[in-house]
C-alpha cells in the first residue's frame, strides 16, 4: 500500500477496500472486518503504519479466536464455575503453600500423568483450586473435564447397565487432566468403588488428576464401601502425586462464624492419617530418575 505523505487510502481506492471487505467474510475473520474501516483511517491520519495496521488486523482476529476456543473449551470441560488463582485467597489459608500451588498453573504434572490432592475441611477452597487450575489446562490448549465423584461413578454405572462401559472409560482417558471433585461428601453406590477404580486404572500413568476430598486417606475404605478397592485406587492415586492438605477454616463462613456453637467453630473438620507404608509401590522404577513421591 503506498503511504506517500498527501495520499488518501481510503477515498482513493474504494474498489480495492470492497475486495478487501469481502475477502474478510470468505476468510472468516468478522473482527478484522469489524475494524477495517477505523483501522485505515488511522493510516489516513497517519497514526499507524501499513505495517502496524496489518499487525492490529490479526491480532484482533486471532484475540477473538482464541477467546472463542476458551469459551467452548470450557463449556466441554463442565467446569462448574471459572475461577483464577489470582482470585484465591491465600493469606485466608496460611497452611497452603502459594509457591507450591502456583507452580502447578505451569502445568507439568500434566506433561508428567500426576495426580494432585487437594484435602481439607468443606469451604477451604479445594474446589476453587482445582477448577482455577482446569482453567488454566484450557487457556493452555489442554482437554479437561471437571465433575464431582458421584456423577462420575453415576455416569460410569449408567454406561455398565447399557453395556458401554468401555466406550465411556476410553471417553474420560481421552483428556490430559480429569477433575474429580466431592470425594467423600456423598455415599458412593454399590459398585461405585470398583467402577472409579476402573477408570482410574485406565488413566494411570498416561493422564493426569485432580482429586478433592473432605475425607482423609485412611477413611477411604468407609467412602468406597470396600477397603480392598480403596487399597488399590490409593495405590495408584498416590504413585506419582502431590498432596495439598489446607487446614485452615471455612472461607464461605467467615462473615459468620459468631453464629456458630463454639464446638463446631473449633472442630478439627479433618485430621487424615498418614500415607500408610504398605501403599508405597514395589518393583516399579521411578520416573523422572527418583521423583516418585508424595508431598505433604
Amino acid at each position: 500500500m503506498n503511504l506517500r505523505e498527501g495520499a488518501k487510502p481510503v477515498g482513493a481506492a474504494p474498489a480495492v477496500i470492497d475486495r478487501i471487505k469481502r475477502n474478510l467474510v470468505n476468510l472468516k475473520m468478522p473482527r478484522a472486518l469489524e475494524i477495517l474501516d477505523v483501522t485505515l483511517r488511522g493510516i489516513e491520519r497517519g497514526e499507524i503504519t501499513a505495517l502496524e495496521a496489518i499487525d492490529l488486523l490479526l491480532y484482533e482476529e486471532v484475540t477473538l479466536r482464541e477467546n472463542r476456543r476458551v469459551k467452548m473449551a470450557l463449556t466441554m470441560a463442565r467446569l462448574s464455575a471459572i475461577k483464577t488463582l489470582a482470585g484465591f485467597d491465600f493469606s485466608f489459608q496460611p497452611s497452603l503453600d502459594k509457591n507450591r500451588v502456583m507452580a502447578l498453573a505451569e502445568l507439568q504434572f500434566i506433561d508428567r500423568a500426576e495426580v494432585v490432592h487437594l484435602i481439607g475441611p468443606p469451604g477451604t477452597g479445594k474446589s476453587h483450586l482445582s477448577l482455577a487450575l482446569g482453567v488454566e489446562a484450557v487457556k493452555a490448549g489442554r482437554s479437561v473435564y471437571f465433575g464431582s465423584l458421584a456423577d462420575i461413578v453415576a455416569t460410569l454405572a449408567k454406561a455398565e447397565k447399557e453395556g458401554s462401559l468401555r466406550e465411556k472409560i476410553r471417553f474420560f482417558c481421552r483428556f490430559a487432566l480429569l477433575i474429580v471433585d466431592e470425594i467423600g461428601y456423598l455415599p458412593v453406590i454399590p459398585g461405585g468403588g470398583n467402577l472409579f477404580f476402573q477408570l482410574v486404572n485406565a488413566r494411570y500413568e498416561k493422564g493426569a488428576m485432580i482429586l478433592t476430598s473432605n475425607r482423609g486417606f485412611a477413611e477411604w475404605g468407609e467412602i468406597f464401601g470396600d477397603p480392598v478397592v480403596a487399597t488399590a485406587l490409593l495405590d495408584r492415586l498416590l504413585h506419582h502425586a502431590a498432596v495439598f492438605q489446607i487446614e485452615g477454616s471455612s472461607y464461605r463462613l467467615r462473615e459468620h462464624a459468631d453464629l456458630l456453637p463454639e464446638h463446631i467453630r473449633s472442630k478439627a473438620f479433618l485430621n487424615p492419617l498418614p500415607v500408610p507404608a504398605t501403599l508405597k509401590r514395589r518393583g516399579r522404577p521411578p520416573k523422572n530418575g527418583g521423583a516418585d513421591h508424595v508431598e505433604g
